[in-house]
């Protein structure tokens, strides 16, 4: 009566990508799952889940997602659908734009913030221009 699709492997054992510390990309990251990054990333993440940068994460370029956890380094424009929160040893710096912001006591944060409670992108999979270098 009901034909249910057999779960693929990722949804079976869940669908969290994770770059581990040491570990240092320079490129784009587009992920349609949830992602934890320890490593460092030189480049842009989209993701249509959520991210966590780790404490020993260091990321430098544009980030769109729909929630996002920060206790690592951040440098650079983040959009992010819903909610922000931003751990006590976070170092952000750039541009930041949200629906609900979350910073603890303790959080470096030297951004430029616009909240809207009906944040829309265009999409997850466009990713963010990012500026080129002025010589």
């Amino acid at each position: 009566m009901f034909d249910k699709k057999p779960k693929s492997y990722t949804d079976l054992l869940g669908k969290t990508n994770r770059i581990v510390e040491g570990t240092t990309i320079v490129g784009d990251i587009i992920s349609q799952a949830d992602f934890r990054l320890d490593g460092e990333l030189k480049g842009d993440f989209s993701s249509k889940g959520k991210i966590v940068i780790g404490p020993t994460s260091k990321v430098k370029g544009n980030i769109i997602c729909k929630n996002a956890d920060i206790e690592g380094c951040f440098e650079g424009k983040i959009q992010v659908l819903e909610i922000l929160n931003i751990k006590a040893k976070a170092i952000i710096r750039g541009e930041v734009i949200c629906s609900k912001l979350s910073v603890e006591p303790g959080a470096e944060f030297s951004a430029t913030c616009v909240m809207k409670s009906t944040t829309k992108y265009t999409s997850v999979n466009e990713r963010p221009k990012t500026e080129e270098p002025q010589q």
